[in-house]
Order: structure tokens, then sequence, then C-alpha cells
């Protein structure tokens, strides 16, 4: 006689980048076992391969996970991981004022969301004639690079990956069609200015943000704090 296989109750999500609206479902033992071995193995391309796993399964393979801009994988783990162990989660958030004391702060996930910078652009204007069009990194893209100490190789290496288009004129490059040597010579005979405006790509896109407002119970001095990133809120 078979055994019962239990209803798992669904849920919906709209994409950030596309504004596509999904459906979900919260995490099994089965993923939550990926999630733990992932985890326990202390590779970073294990655990963005058990992200990927993760968000495949749970909107019923309605996604290309491995290509989705890192802020939509942050966002719908985020959704899927509130609705399979609750939505609450206790944190303990340093104070700002002497960055010493910790007060304890609970935060709803359902509430958290993908803030955009009013001045993110994936277009930058190089010269007159010359633009790049950017493409969002993947959970893959920066996968095994310490981003705080990245070589200047490594920045420029990694830039590249993130280019879609080379726009001069009325002709378009195709990331797919430039060679690496003849995208790495372009990045590296852009002035620092031109290089500068490419990497405000970056440190304007998306990305999960959530403001938390303490006061120090010691000091008695009110601040915020800024989380961002999936990482925060765990």
């Amino acid at each position: 006689m078979a055994l019962p296989k239990l209803n798992t109750q669904t849920f919906e999500l709209n994409v950030p980048s596309t504004d596509e609206k999904i459906k979900f479902r919260p995490f099994l033992v089965k993923e939550e076992k990926v999630l733990l071995q992932a985890q326990q193995s202390a590779k970073p391309e294990e655990m963005a391969n058990a992200l990927i796993q993760v968000i495949k399964n749970c909107t019923f393979d309605k996604l290309k996970a491995d290509s989705l801009p890192s802020f939509d994988i942050e966002y719908i783990f985020l959704r899927i991981r509130s609705k399979s162990v609750g939505e609450k989660v206790d944190l303990m958030i340093t104070c700002p004022d002497d960055n010493v004391t910790q007060v304890k702060h609970t935060v709803d996930l359902s509430k958290i969301e993908v803030e955009v910078d009013d001045d993110h652009n994936n277009t930058i204007k190089l010269t007159d004639t010359v633009s790049v069009v950017m493409s969002y990194p993947t959970v893959k893209t920066f996968q095994g690079a310490n981003l705080t100490e990245m070589s200047a190789d490594e920045i420029v290496n990694l830039t590249g990956r993130c280019i879609h288009q080379i726009i001069d004129g009325v002709e378009t490059h195709e990331r797919a069609d430039i060679e690496e040597k003849d995208m790495n010579d372009f990045l590296e005979n852009l002035t620092q200015g031109q290089f500068a405006e490419m990497q405000k790509f970056f440190t304007t896109m998306p990305r999960l943000k959530h403001v938390i407002k303490v006061t120090n119970p010691k000091t008695k001095k009110k601040g915020t704090v800024t989380l961002q990133g999936m990482q925060s809120f765990f």
C-alpha cells in the first residue's frame, strides 16, 4: 500500500527584476538537507548550487534560477524561507553609537523588499558614441572571489563578465562574440572616470534592504542600522 503524500500550501510572489508573478511552496525536508549539506561543506560554490536547486524545486521549475540576478535569488529565497520556518527572525544588532553594545531586534522577513537606487542605470555612456550595457551578476558571477580583497585584474575580469553589449555608434558588439583578451584590452584602456562610472552600476544596483531603528540601552542614544543582502537576515 502506497504511503500518503501530503499537500503543501502554495504562495505567490513577484520576481523583482521582471515583476513576473510566480507560485512557490515552502522548502521541505529534502531541500533542507541540500541546504545543510552545502552549509557544512563551507564551499561557496556548493552553497550557490544549493540555493539554485532549492529555488528551482520550490518554484516548480518555472524559473531558470542559475541565470537570475543575485538580488532576485536573495529575495525569492527569503520569501521561501519565511514560509518554511517562520516570517519572524531575531537578530542581534550592534548599536551604531559605540559599535559594541548589541540589542535583540525581531525582523519580519515578509516585509523585506528589494530597493532600487534612483541613480541606478544599466546603460553607461562612456563617450558621445560609445556606451556599455550591463547585465546583473548572478549568484555564480562572483563565486570564489573575495570582494573585499580583489586584485586590480580580478576587478577588471569580474566587470567584464557583467557586460552585455558594447555599443559603438550604430554598431553593437554582443558579449558572447567578444574574446576575453579583447574585453580586457577594452576595459584596461578606459580612463579612471569611465571605469568608475561602470563600477557605479554595481554600487547602486537593486538589493535587499531594511532599515532598523535602535536605542542603545547603555547610552540611550538612538540610531539606525541598515541591513543589506540576504546574509544580513540570518
